[in-house]
Formats: structure tokens, sequence, C-alpha cells
């Protein structure tokens, strides 16, 4: 399973998402759609999941919940928008995470694309895709593509979309 990773789009979705993750076989949004056009469109590619961000209206929050917890290809999965980054997590993501167990955790929020393990929760991966979006201080817009297969995530790629605003 093909996964494409995309987060705090604020509104935007660059025309390059969709050659990107063509070969997909779901997409995942750590939340700031910042508009329910972004899902739509989205939707219309890819089976897309994805949860709400801070940002996002009550139309959003009727489509993606706050969390997501779920399994693919064997691999536990928790996703929230906002969810701090190892070892410092968001008030109350931690016991969550330790109550989960997830294999991969997901958040978006920070816009600082991150992926590291973190030993001390059973070597969980921590991914941020940071921010595909143009508002923001991030200075480069990316994605995160990644496989999931037989329990083990693989040939994880950071995509680049360019500089935010072009």
């Amino acid at each position: 399973m093909k996964i494409g990773l995309i987060s705090d789009t604020h509104g935007f979705l660059h025309e390059r998402v969709f050659h990107h993750f063509k070969d997909c076989d779901e997409i995942w949004h750590a939340g700031d759609v910042g508009d329910v056009k972004v899902i739509e469109q989205l939707e219309a590619f890819k089976p897309t999941k994805g949860v709400y961000g801070n940002i996002d209206d009550k139309t959003i929050q009727a489509i993606f919940p706050e969390e997501l917890i779920f399994e693919a290809e064997g691999v536990k999965v928790y996703m929230i928008h906002i969810g701090g980054k190892p070892p410092k997590y968001a008030s109350g993501v931690r016991k969550r995470l330790e109550e989960i167990k997830p294999q991969l955790f997901i958040c978006g929020h920070s816009h600082i694309l991150k992926v590291m393990p973190d030993s001390s929760l059973d070597k969980m991966l921590y991914m941020n895709p940071g921010a595909a979006g143009n508002h923001g201080f991030h200075l480069i817009r990316t994605l995160l593509r990644f496989d999931i297969e037989a329990g083990k995530i693989k040939n994880l790629e950071v995509i680049e979309l360019g500089k935010r605003g072009m």
C-alpha cells in the first residue's frame, strides 16, 4: 500500500500533488485543510482520510474527525493535527500514545517536516509531513510518500513542491 501524506494545505492544493500522489493507494491529510474544496479534490482523485486542524471550520469538522486510529497493512496508526514532537508532545498526546500504542504517529501543525523514531514509545515512528500550503512561516512546501507492507513502513520519500507562495 502506497500512502501520500499531506498537511497544512490552508485552502491551497498545488497541482503537483496529483503528480506525486498518482501511484498512491490512499492520501492521508494531517489537518489544517482550510477549505472543503481541498478534501473534495483529493477524494475525487484517491481514497482520502484525515483529521481536522485548528483552523478548520464546522464543514471540515463534519467530514474529518479530530483524531483517527486505524490499521493499514498491519501497521497501527494514530493521527491528530496538533501532536508536538518527540519527546515534547502536545498536552494529552503522550497519554493517548501510551494508551493506543501505535506503530506510526502522524501529526501536522508545526509546518516543520520531521520523521523520527521515538524509542521511549517502543520505537514508534513519528511523521509530520510539514506544510503543503502557502500560509505559514515555512519556506518550502513539502509532502511525504511511503509504502506500508506486511506491518513495515518502507520507501519513505520527502517531496518538495517548491517555495511557499510560488
